[in-house]
């Protein structure tokens, strides 16, 4: 197992608790915290180990995210090194509030909006690896 190509994909709802600004904005970092859910799930699966998120090579924030948003957030592991694993990440709003409608409309959109894209490492020490590469 390279492990070049592993992929997941994590879909969840942002609540009142996620907002953090007036209209029911969440905070940018909230997007951050689920790529790290993310990287944990692609070391798991790669190490048997949750290792240790170094750092950011780049982030892009490029829509906002309110309470009532669903998020669904990919990451891939694009390179593994012997300890690092270099990790690219994009989350996509795919459902919305309507309360224009009511207040629990919701709508399916058309086309998922990308609100964040990143690339970062990951470690994972050699002696914590437990699965063998194939």
């Amino acid at each position: 197992m390279s492990g070049v190509g592993l992929k997941t994909v994590q879909r969840l709802r942002l609540s009142a608790h996620d907002a953090h600004y007036g209209g029911g904005l969440v905070d940018g970092a909230r997007v951050l915290g689920l790529f790290g859910d993310v990287a944990t799930e692609l070391l798991v699966r790669l190490d048997g180990d949750e290792g240790l998120f170094r750092a950011y090579e780049s982030v892009e924030f490029l829509a906002p995210l309110h309470a009532g948003d669903f998020v669904e957030v990919e990451g891939e592991i694009v390179s593994v090194g012997k300890t690092s694993r270099k990790m690219r990440f994009e989350a996509r709003k795919v459902i919305s509030p309507r309360p224009d409608l009511s207040d629990s409309a919701a709508e399916l959109l058309a086309q998922p909006v990308v609100v964040c894209r990143a690339v970062g490492t990951c470690v994972t020490p050699a002696g914590k690896q437990r699965n063998p590469r194939r």
